[in-house]
């Protein structure tokens, strides 16, 4: 049976389900082939049926957020593409601040701020959601998701839900238990503290404007190409092999920052990909140092 068949014989039918979907439409980077099934999950009953559809019918399943970390192959992806797209933001006793993993940082950085809770000011400008943040760990300007987290909800590809603690989660640089192990984040609890709401938009904003004057915000990007490395700057070394600029098709390392690949127009996975081998050859070749990706390569 055919996937369009099964969907339309379950409690999915009249949701908001596509077929041959081209992912450069939901991904940041702008790239990427078709999704054999997209399904856009609003709600968790609606997850808990992709998840059983999927294991009773044997079918391939991505999970993605807003798609700011991800590069999407040319020949797209088997099966089907849930994005998480489950909404909710409250603001509970003792500054505790309960988001799903649909929403954006951005979103939460907006209600935090018009609640005159502080401690969010650093992530507002990291593209993506708090699930998708909580699963790579991200941060940045010295902080990092780990430091606000009280607990999170996820479900596994069983649909068994739990929550975990922060010491369960197992943070490290840019990775967490929900990159290592098959768990999709329903639900995070952060705690903030009371502050100024005029200093949080101050820090908001120079914030932005520091992501605005250093980052090639101007043309499709998945945020930073490549992990920091240890005891080195990645973007550092790029730049010091003469890399800013160099474009394989389409793909072009960054000349406002070396640690991005950028989208100049039309570029397909493959060129974005062969970039990255010719600089991780000139960063290994110059400097003897090996360089790993930040961003997550999915499909065929």
């Amino acid at each position: 049976m055919k996937i369009e068949e099964i969907i339309n014989n379950s409690s999915l039918k009249g949701a908001d389900v596509f077929y041959n979907e081209e992912m450069s439409k939901h991904t940041s980077f702008k790239i990427g082939g078709s999704a054999e099934c997209y399904i856009k999950v609003n709600k968790i009953e609606d997850l808990q049926e992709v998840l059983r559809i999927s294991n009773e019918n044997l079918i391939p399943l991505t999970v993605i957020g807003n798609g700011t970390n991800i590069l999407v192959k040319d020949n797209g992806i088997k099966g089907i593409v849930a994005k998480i797209n489950i909404k909710n933001i409250e603001i509970k006793d003792d500054n505790v601040v309960q988001a799903s993993a649909g929403n954006s940082l951005a979103e939460i950085a907006q209600i935090v701020k018009q609640n005159d809770l502080t401690g969010f000011e650093e992530l507002s400008g990291i593209p993506g959601t708090i699930g998708g943040a909580i699963r790579m760990n991200a941060g940045a300007h010295g902080k990092e998701i780990k430091d606000i987290i009280l607990n999170a909800t996820a479900i596994d590809y069983e649909g068994n839900i739990r929550k975990f603690t922060t010491e369960e989660m197992k943070f490290e640089y840019r990775n967490s238990i929900f990159s290592k192990e098959k768990y999709i984040i329903l639900e995070v609890e952060m705690k903030l503290e009371k502050g100024n709401r005029e200093e949080i938009q101050e820090k908001m904003r120079g914030f932005a404007e520091w992501r605005k004057e250093r980052q090639p915000l101007e043309y499709p990007n998945a945020g930073s190409t490549f992990k920091r490395g240890e005891g080195f700057i990645t973007a550092a070394l790029i730049d010091q092999c003469g890399l800013k600029g160099h474009a394989v098709g389409g793909a072009q390392i960054s000349n406002k920052h070396a640690g991005f690949i950028v989208n100049t127009g039309n570029a397909k996975a493959e060129d974005v990909l062969q970039l990255v081998e010719i600089t991780k050859k000139e960063v290994k070749e110059k400097f003897g140092k090996e360089i790993q990706l930040e961003i997550e390569v999915i499909g065929e």
